[in-house]
């Protein structure tokens, strides 16, 4: 494979990876850490990921159980958790932070399952957007004579094939994380 398909396959790689971690975030009836990856604390000034200020433990399916290192942040925490679109109100015992997970209901499921769909499109029009930009590249290249009409078209239909593999692969992930979310 050509140099310039293998660096647009690295990056619709890191396109997937990154909406397996929006996938992950999406909580599926089980208490999972993941889902304060994206909160950030006002820590000294500056913006810090929940979990490298505390300890993030899963006592039971349905709870997460945060403790940070410093006292002095819990409140900050208590706050962003309050403030974020997780939707769950956090109990502060004066100590650490637990997040009850109640049961999904129909309701939310649907929405969750209309948000995993959202990061799958988002997902596969990144991939497009770098198949496009491949194609731009090839037609450059082609213009400046560093490359024959048929070996462009061969290219194209290279970058085609895994532009379609990867968006293949998207449905399946969604379709994977959409039968979980309704799983009752």
């Amino acid at each position: 494979m050509n140099e310039i398909l293998k660096e647009y396959d690295v990056k619709m790689q890191k396109t997937i990876d990154v909406v397996i971690s929006d996938f992950a975030a999406v909580r599926a009836g089980r208490a999972n850490a993941a889902v304060l990856d994206k909160i950030t604390v006002d820590y000294y000034g500056s913006a810090t990921p929940i979990n490298q200020v505390a300890a993030i433990s899963s006592p039971d399916p349905r709870s997460l159980l945060i403790k940070p290192w410093d006292s002095s942040v819990l409140k900050a925490i208590e706050k962003a958790i309050q403030t974020s679109d997780l939707g769950i109100n956090p109990q502060n015992d004066g100590s650490s932070i637990r997040l009850s997970f109640p049961q999904l209901t129909e309701e939310r499921r649907k929405e969750l399952t209309k948000q995993v769909k959202k990061y799958a499109e988002n997902g596969k029009v990144a991939i497009r957007n770098i198949r496009r930009d491949a194609m731009d590249k090839l037609k450059a290249k082609q213009k400046k004579s560093e490359i024959t009409e048929d070996d462009c078209k061969e290219y194209e239909k290279e970058l085609q094939d895994m532009t379609d593999k990867r968006c293949k692969e998207l449905d399946d992930l969604a379709a994977k994380k959409e039968k979980e979310l309704m799983a009752v």
